[in-house]
């Protein structure tokens, strides 16, 4: 949520409701978005790559953001929704024959409908219940891919797509891949802005912070469960659309209980309860796998006693040690820093 320093009040609705405060925070967040949709021009070949796996994880963490982090139910099955999304696109493109452009939202629809069958069953349930619920996400996904007819989903084997085109115009490159990525996560962040800072949004806070006394208060504590559900798997759907065009290639070994437990951790890292926070985190864990994928066959180089096989073993073992970290020293966040760091400038020199 945005915060504004003590005795500064929005003057009108639309000025409480906008995206930017100022005109300098619109100037700034236009040049950003300029300089990424330049990036094809200066960004290497394995920049690109980076950023086009970053932007679509983006997409499946800001979903569980709203799941997670603003509705406070535990997901641990949002690979799994990211999965269905996938396999959903890569059915229609091959047997329908549609176009991306209506490909991946009907791939967001699939992945709500499947979430929203979860969703049902954790909203009357909390705690420790309700992550082995999100968890069976997870094992009846993998279940019913490997054992539908290999002709739809490809079973073990996997499933090929064709490259996304668009009026002749083929997204079969690092760099039109990332302009599509880009487009679709400017539009997803837009809406999750638009959700958390709306009506809908104040529900899952409420119900989030204290579900008894928001239902006391009229707010629908079940509905607004199963809400979330089915936008944070709307929201993986579309990741895992981007994903299969991305790679063109799916199997259901590209979406474990890993990937979402990752996924978690870039929450946790970035700051529970912030669109901001969500990308922040993808952005400094991203950076630290693909470091120590970097480092790793220099070190395994170096001292062949030690095997690739146990360098790249402490993959896991480093982002979990990130996640430990950042909950030991800033529990709240990254973004929580930053508005702790912005709130002292403001009133720097004084100490109140």
């Amino acid at each position: 949520m945005f915060r504004n320093p003590a005795g500064v009040f929005p003057l009108s609705y639309r000025q409480d409701m906008g995206l930017v405060r100022s005109r300098s925070q619109l100037v700034c967040l236009l040049l950003f978005i300029l300089l990424l949709i330049l990036g094809p021009w200066y960004f290497s070949p394995r920049m690109l790559a980076i950023m086009n796996t970053s932007m679509i994880m983006a997409v499946a963490v800001l979903g569980l953001q709203i799941n997670l982090g603003y509705a406070g139910q535990v997901n641990l099955g949002q690979a799994a929704f990211m999965g269905v999304g996938a396999y959903a696109s890569g059915v229609l493109a091959n047997f329908s024959g549609l176009g991306f452009i209506l490909v991946i939202p009907l791939a967001g629809l699939a992945s709500a409908v499947f979430g929203y069958l979860f969703g049902v069953v954790a909203a009357r349930i909390k705690g420790f219940y309700l992550a082995l619920t999100t968890l069976a996400a997870q094992f009846v996904f993998h279940f019913v891919v490997i054992n539908l007819p290999s002709e739809w989903a490809g079973g073990a084997k996997g499933l090929a797509l064709a490259p996304a085109s668009l009026f002749g115009f083929q997204f079969n490159s690092e760099s039109s891949l990332y302009l599509l990525n880009l487009a679709v996560l400017v539009l997803m962040t837009y809406g999750g802005f638009s959700i958390v800072r709306g009506r809908h949004g104040r529900n899952l806070v409420a119900v989030r912070d204290e579900d008894t006394a928001a239902g006391i208060m009229g707010v629908d504590v079940v509905g607004t469960k199963v809400n979330a559900f089915l936008i944070g798997s709307f929201f993986a759907g579309v990741a895992g659309a981007l994903w299969a065009y991305y790679l063109r290639y799916i199997s259901v070994d590209q979406f474990t209980l890993f990937n979402s437990i990752w996924m978690i951790g870039m929450i946790i890292v970035g700051g529970m309860g912030s669109i901001t926070g969500a990308l922040i985190g993808v952005v400094v864990v991203r950076a630290i796998q693909e470091g120590i994928t970097s480092v790793a066959p220099i070190v395994a180089e170096a001292v062949p006693s030690l095997g690739g096989e146990l360098i790249f073993a402490s993959y896991n073992m480093v982002l979990g040690i990130l996640i430990a970290a950042s909950l030991l020293i800033e529990p709240k966040g990254l973004m929580h820093r930053w508005n702790t760091i912005k709130s002292s400038y403001r009133i720097w020199p004084y100490p109140f």
